[in-house]
């Protein structure tokens, strides 16, 4: 099913079926499974049923594909878009030429599958973790596991048994790929599972503690403190889904109408009334960057935004507050590895 959405600010969209979307319009954040992102700009975001997504912004327009076909799952190619390895499932839109002519084309009706497979061809061309065809099938056969798993507290030796793939030493091919161990990525994903039970269900800590295969209700308090930084209960108090905070739409409404002119943390400081301080603490604690990376990410979105019409760079310069052209350039290229002009001819290729 296909629908063009104008999601609600800080509603948690509880995803029940294999889910793409495609964000037409908007700026500021989206939030996955308690991380926030901010480089969505220019990719289709894949998720799986038990994620969720929240939009940290109040423009955004999202085309949603949701897939029925339970049978396009059974393809092992096609997993790789939906079951995460490391962060958000996406293929870049833009590295996709056929993406672009399918989607902008297609009226989705029973075909709408087939940008599963224009995007899980793309998604090996990109090929992330630098990986041929049978170790990515090794890497995401442990996924499966640990999908399967991850409410056991595995020893190693019965990680390795339950993975059983022969002529090939699977852990240390996963932890090469991906960077971490499987037992890092089994305890990941526990915790993670943990925290949409204390974040969306009524179930007391205890009997979470205890689905989750914790014997000891306080050494699970301990143990996710130590994860997250707050015990099961401050989490779910300071979370409370339900709460409709308007501290970051205020923010990004702000970092849009100035971020071509101001600059200086005080400047927001001031016009949200509380101090530097108070800003930078409350904007690192709710996206885990600060301000000043925010800034810049906006400078370049708006960038590569004008990039993308007719206007010379010189100009693009100006209008982004640059008093030369050469510093201009010299800010896109260390934050996006191209000069504008390598960017603009990119852009015109596809």
């Amino acid at each position: 099913m296909v629908s063009k959405i104008q999601p609600e600010l800080n509603k948690v969209y509880l995803i029940e079926k294999y889910t793409m979307f495609h964000i037409l319009e908007g700026n500021g954040g989206i939030q996955v499974d308690f991380k926030n992102y901010h480089d969505w700009r220019d990719k289709l975001i894949f998720l799986e049923k038990g994620q969720y997504i929240k939009f940290l912004s109040e423009n955004f327009i999202v085309r949603k594909i949701e897939f029925n076909d339970e049978v396009v799952f059974r393809n092992k190619d096609v997993r790789v878009l939906f079951k995460h390895l490391v962060a958000l499932g996406y293929i870049n839109f833009n590295e996709c030429a056929t993406c672009q002519k399918y989607l902008n084309s297609s009226v989705f009706s029973k075909q709408s599958s087939d940008i599963i497979d224009v995007s899980s061809e793309q998604w090996y061309w990109q090929n992330p973790f630098h990986a041929n065809q049978d170790e990515y099938h090794i890497i995401f056969d442990i996924k499966d596991i640990i999908d399967q798993q991850y409410k056991n507290h595995l020893t190693n030796e019965k990680i390795s048994k339950i993975i059983g793939i022969q002529g090939y030493d699977a852990q240390a091919l996963f932890k090469s790929k991906i960077g971490l161990s499987v037992k890092s990525v089994l305890g990941q994903k526990r915790f993670l599972e943990s925290k949409k039970e204390i974040a969306f269900t009524e179930k007391s800590i205890k009997e979470i503690a205890y689905e989750f295969g914790f014997k000891d209700p306080a050494y699970f308090n301990r143990a996710f403190s130590n994860v997250t930084g707050k015990s099961p209960s401050k989490f779910r108090e300071a979370l409370n889904y339900e709460n409709r905070d308007t501290f970051l739409p205020e923010l990004y409404q702000l970092l849009e109408a100035h971020h071509k002119e101001q600059r200086a943390i005080d400047f927001y400081a001031t016009k949200m009334n509380v101090s530097i301080k108070t800003l930078s603490r409350k904007v690192k604690d709710k996206l885990n960057i600060t301000l000043g990376q925010l800034i810049r990410q906006e400078l370049i979105n708006t960038a590569k935004f004008l990039l993308q019409t007719d206007i010379k760079i010189k100009e693009i310069a100006y209008e982004l507050g640059f008093e030369e052209a050469n510093h201009f350039s010299s800010f896109f290229k260390h934050h996006t590895s191209f000069t504008p002009l390598e960017y603009r001819q990119l852009q015109t290729k596809e």
